[in-house]
């Protein structure tokens, strides 16, 4: 599939020839193939920006992951600790338990920053606590969440130069090279998909994810 860039990072679980993994992945700042073999079947959870684990800096994580050394039918190792791999219905219980327990900490100044809000600190300080808690800039979540916002609504039909005028893109030509860069498609394939591309990964608006 094209897996498409994301600004958040996430833990995945997934089942392959009968065995269970389990994986962080950081956030990916351009579109890409991942491979999807037969048979395979995932879960995983999606963190909201400013969340992250103080043992594993996000910066490590950008454009690449950590897959857990060992992992049975149902346990997996994170920070040395052996956990229950969660399902859809317990996973804000097992989020719950990883804040609890100190795994995943959360500065709250990052969600007031990418939502368009001005701090009352310094720009510097807010660079470096954006960077130590997601691994990225400002500027380089704010083009993701962008890219991602276009192509939902390209998706739902609106027109490129709609799409431009509502997000702010420079013309069509900045739109068609961010929608490349982070995307994988053009604004016709998004508009018309074609049942012989590959599938892209999860896509959702901004407000609609069921981060953590």
């Amino acid at each position: 599939m094209t897996s498409i860039a994301t600004s958040h990072w996430e833990l995945v679980f997934w089942e392959q020839g009968g065995r269970r993994h389990a994986a962080v992945r950081g956030p990916e700042t351009a579109a890409s193939n991942a491979e999807v073999p037969d048979g395979s079947a995932s879960f995983g959870i999606t963190f909201a920006h400013g969340t992250y684990m103080p043992h594993l800096p996000p910066a490590r994580l950008v454009d690449s992951g950590q897959e857990s050394p060992h992992a049975t039918a149902s346990t997996f190792l994170l920070r040395g600790q052996e956990w229950h791999i969660p399902d859809f219905d317990s996973a804000e219980q097992f989020v719950a338990r990883l804040v609890r327990e100190g795994v995943i900490l959360r500065d709250p100044l990052i969600d007031e920053v990418v939502a368009g809000g001005i701090p009352e600190i310094g720009t510097r300080s807010v660079q470096r606590r954006v960077a130590a808690a997601t691994g990225l800039t400002q500027a380089s979540i704010r083009q993701i969440e962008r890219a991602r916002q276009a192509a939902a609504l390209l998706g739902e039909g609106a027109a490129p130069l709609e799409v431009v005028d509502r997000l702010g893109y420079y013309d069509q030509p900045h739109l068609a090279r961010s929608l490349q860069r982070f995307i994988g498609r053009t604004a016709t394939a998004l508009r018309r998909p074609d049942a012989a591309e590959q599938p892209l990964s999860l896509l959702y608006k901004i407000g609609d994810a069921p981060h953590s």
